[in-house]
């Protein structure tokens, strides 16, 4: 009994301390998660297929996510952090719960927590009003659904709220694992509902699904926190200095996320007047297209911001253009192959992820092309978090804001014409669209920045990128030879064949990628090979150890084989 709570403690107190380890938490659990939300979304398409029941959960899945993003994220993402740090560092001379970190915690989540609650009740009661803004293309019958499912998800806002603030307090004092394996507890809770509770509540049961999860979200957060030390405390103090300094330095972070939720959610409206299932086409399209951009973009840009914020900070400007280019790099040459595989593995991705029970072959045929669309834009996707917390840390929120408005506004008019000129109907139209809209934005935030900065290393991405064109082209060749000649031997119709057709032709496409690379003297290709080798010792030598062994703290190299410092990181865009 011991034991395990010492393994308990171990696992909910562990530091990682350089930017490769902290990349590579952040993208394990990521990848755990995103495995489940493939899952998920699996049950969810076999459960409903691609109709209105599925369009009336993610259209109610919008608003709570709004919400959550527009208040949650941009206030405690954005300025908890800073804050605490302050009174981090007058805690040296008080301990325990009367710290004054603590007691500002303590406060944070007693007038937080309030006012989500009464927020929360606010926009459930003005339920009905609101839904029918965002899906105009709703009868009677699935605005009344909706409104029944925006209900049951903003139930669990307020423990949403402060899941966020224990996440932040578990990276101000550098505990990771919980707060990276939130969102796993999270898509757990949806399993769980969709498995259990749908089969007699239809598609209420997955938004009580949602509810759950986000009390296993909250759960693991608030379990870690206090194994850090956090008790909590009613303290109802709104004007208290912390709390309004928050407020204030979360006002510009506000506005830049809402962009981005204005934009979901007017695409929500234009894929309800395209028919029935567009808009859960173009969800579960997005939900698999966003897969690598997560894994990759947002781990690296996460991991990596507290770097370039600490080398802005200090006016280290020759530094901070030679980090962002090595993340940059390293960035591209993992979305390039992510690219060519989501593109030419399509239609294997869509049947094996979501092919069952009412998703039938036109659902895939749908859901392939509107993948296709968005998946070209990876590389932009994946870039976009590096290049905004680069301003970010800048302390430029402005210039991210502006470019957004300007970026979505073309999407919008694309979306439209396209949409309704017949260029390219239905989810395909708004995916393009989309996927415009995010190479626009990533070109313009470069321009600036490069203006900015006085330059971006282009210099030394040229050749870096030339050799990955070119080894992402071989690996586009293999797959189509690994695809048709998996094809010919395997059976086509069943779900064995379909898996074993992508994984052979996935596999032997990425393996041609690396090779290529390492044969041009790529070096993220051969640091890619180290650090996998290094990883596969240190698993090796784990499992000759008798017993088990937790190691908290160990010090990994970073990808470029030197030391990187430790780094605080952001919460994970959540998931419907």
């Amino acid at each position: 009994m011991h034991r395990l709570q010492r393994l308990a403690a171990s696992l909910l107190t562990f530091r990682a301390r350089s930017v490769a380890a902290s990349a590579a938490l952040i993208a394990g659990a990521s990848l755990l998660s995103r495995l489940l939300g493939v899952l998920r979304d699996r049950l969810l398409s076999g459960s409903f297929g691609a109709g209105r029941e599925l369009d009336a959960y993610y259209a109610a899945f919008r608003f709570p996510d709004f919400f959550f993003n527009l208040f949650v994220l941009g206030a405690v993402g954005a300025a908890f952090i800073p804050v605490m740090s302050s009174y981090l560092a007058a805690d040296r001379d008080r301990e325990g719960t009367d710290a004054p970190s603590w007691q500002f915690v303590q406060r944070l989540t007693t007038v937080l927590g309030v006012i989500i609650a009464v927020a929360a009740v606010v926009c459930g009661l003005a339920a009905p009003l609101l839904v029918p803004l965002l899906t105009p293309g709703f009868g009677a019958d699935d605005l009344a659904l909706t409104v029944r499912l925006t209900r049951v998800m903003f139930l669990a806002a307020p423990l949403l709220a402060l899941s966020s603030v224990m996440g932040s307090v578990l990276q101000s004092h550098r505990r990771f694992l919980a707060f990276a394996f939130a969102p796993v507890a999270y898509n757990l809770g949806i399993i769980g509902g969709i498995a259990f509770l749908s089969p007699t509540l239809g598609i209420v049961g997955a938004a009580w699904g949602v509810v759950a999860g986000i009390v296993l979200h909250f759960m693991l957060q608030w379990f870690a926190a206090r194994a850090a030390g956090f008790r909590w405390r009613w303290r109802w103090q709104p004007r208290d200095a912390g709390v309004l300094e928050m407020a204030r330095l979360a006002v510009p972070r506000t506005l830049a996320l809402a962009t981005g939720q204005v934009n979901l959610m007017i695409l929500t409206g234009q894929a309800t007047l395209l028919g029935a299932g567009t808009l859960a086409v173009f969800s579960l399209a997005f939900n698999l297209g966003s897969f690598p951009v997560g894994l990759i973009g947002i781990s690296f840009a996460v991991a990596s911001f507290p770097v370039v914020a600490d080398l802005a900070a200090r006016g280290r400007t020759a530094e901070l253009v030679a980090e962002f280019t090595r993340i940059a790099r390293t960035v591209l040459f993992l979305a390039l192959p992510a690219t060519v595989l989501f593109l030419l593995l399509r239609a294997q991705v869509v049947r094996v992820v979501l092919g069952t029970g009412r998703f039938d072959w036109g659902d895939t045929v749908m859901t392939a092309d509107a993948l296709a669309f968005l998946v070209i834009s990876v590389f932009a996707q994946s870039l976009l978090p590096l290049v905004t917390r680069t301003f970010f840390a800048l302390r430029d929120v402005k210039t991210p804001l502006l470019v957004g408005l300007v970026s979505i506004a073309a999407e919008r008019l694309l979306a439209y014409w396209l949409t309704s000129s017949g260029v390219l109907a239905g989810a395909s139209g708004l995916a393009l669209a989309y996927s415009i809209g995010g190479v626009v934005n990533l070109v313009l935030l470069w321009v600036f920045l490069r203006r900015r900065l006085g330059g971006l290393g282009e210099g030394k991405l040229i050749r870096p990128l030339t050799v990955m064109t070119v080894s992402a082209l071989a690996a586009a060749v293999v797959v189509q030879v690994a695809k048709t000649a998996v094809g010919g031997v395997v059976d086509m119709r069943s779900f064995v064949g379909v898996f074993a057709q992508g994984a052979v032709a996935g596999t032997a496409g990425f393996v041609a990628y690396l090779a290529v690379s390492m044969a041009f003297g790529l070096s993220e290709a051969r640091q890619m090979f180290a650090f996998g080798r290094r990883g596969f010792d240190v698993f090796g030598r784990r499992l000759r150890r008798r017993g088990p062994v937790i190691s908290c703290g160990t010090t990994m190299a970073g990808l470029d084989g030197s030391d990187a410092p430790h780094c605080e990181v952001e919460p994970p865009t959540r998931q419907p």
